[in-house]
């Protein structure tokens, strides 16, 4: 019997099971059985070519994500208000870059190449959250990033945790744990702001009005309109609707506003006693679609910046393969020239 353990273990290997390679359906009856479980799916199981389609496409979604979105908070790096403040950031910027790496590897365990990935990117045939395309012009912006965004996020990947594909799972694992650290840092930012000067006040307060709205459709459209979410609940991969998580992060929201002193740019959010949540306004779904269709403020700088970097870095990639192929072959030198010594012993 091959435990989840040792089938975890295969991932490092990257074998990937052909999704056509089950003429007496054995493979979906376990893939079905380990879903059925609540286990994990692993890059060496059997698993409908579709599962595998969709995984791909939202894992390296996520991971484009976290290295586009570097951009916004970079721009800041230079201009931050504090040594202490520009150590805080630079180590924030660095732990997303982390996370796009986490996740191109969970992409790759399941066949797709990083380079293919990385292509999709910078010809602007991938997607990644439309969040990123709105720009960052006042030092409050990287308190309402981390306040809004970055728990917007959390909200929506704690239960990625959960996902049924191992690698993907592991990893939002470790992504999640830094998240908090965001979420954290962008919260004390506009905390200094709001107890600060009447000028840092507003700006802190027109900071949350620019983000509020964009933060809330991080979620994704409204379920009715939302195509790929009921097959992803299904396989477990989602554990709650673009609904379900909106509301969460709106309950949220609200006492964290009350703390901060900001208030919320949406005169209809209330307690509603029946529901036990909070009620609140219909958000601009036209410009939610202008910007995922890449005419937002920053699309094509985003993109751009990113290609002219993939350009920019085609050096070192050059440079580590040859220092591998180098590698290699000294490795492989070295045990033929031992073989003969273990032999006469």
């Amino acid at each position: 019997m091959v435990t989840p353990t040792a089938r975890a273990a295969a991932t490092e290997t990257g074998g990937v099971r052909d999704a056509d390679d089950d003429p007496q359906g054995d493979g979906r009856r376990r893939f079905e059985e380990l879903l059925a479980s609540e286990s994990r799916v692993e890059p060496t199981d059997w698993m409908p070519a579709a599962y595998r389609k969709t995984l791909i496409r939202q894992i390296s979604q996520h991971a484009h994500s976290e290295i586009i979105g570097m951009q916004p908070e970079g721009n800041w790096i230079t201009r931050a208000p504090s040594l202490k403040r520009k150590a805080i950031l630079m180590a924030k910027v660095q732990d997303e870059a982390g996370h796009g790496l986490y996740l191109y590897s969970a992409a790759q365990t399941l066949g797709i190449d990083r380079e293919e990935m990385f292509d999709q990117l910078i010809t602007g045939r991938a997607k990644y959250s439309s969040i990123f395309n709105y720009t960052t012009p006042t030092w409050a912006d990287m308190g309402s990033i981390g306040w809004l965004v970055d728990g917007a996020a959390i909200c929506n990947q704690v239960p990625l945790c959960r996902a049924s594909y191992g690698p993907y799972g592991r990893a939002m694992v470790r992504i999640c744990k830094e998240e908090s650290f965001h979420q954290r840092q962008g919260f004390e930012i506009l905390l200094a702001l709001m107890n600060g000067t009447e000028e840092q006040r507003a700006m802190a307060q027109e900071s949350v009005n620019r983000w509020y709205a964009p933060a809330l459709m991080m979620f994704g459209p409204p379920d009715a309109d939302s195509p790929n979410s009921q097959q992803s609940m299904a396989w477990n991969i989602k554990r709650f609707s673009n609904d379900e998580l909106r509301q969460r992060f709106v309950d949220m929201l609200v006492p964290q506003a009350e703390i901060l002193g900001v208030t919320l740019p949406d005169p209809a959010i209330r307690w509603n006693e029946e529901r036990g949540h909070y009620d609140f306004g219909d958000l601009d779904w036209t410009e939610f679609s202008e910007v995922l269709a890449g005419r937002g403020p920053a699309n094509a700088v985003r993109v751009s910046r990113r290609r002219t970097a993939h350009e920019n870095g085609a050096w070192v990639r050059e440079a580590a393969r040859a220092y591998a192929d180098k590698q290699a072959t000294a490795s492989a030198a070295s045990r033929a020239s031992a073989a003969p010594e273990k032999i006469a012993s």
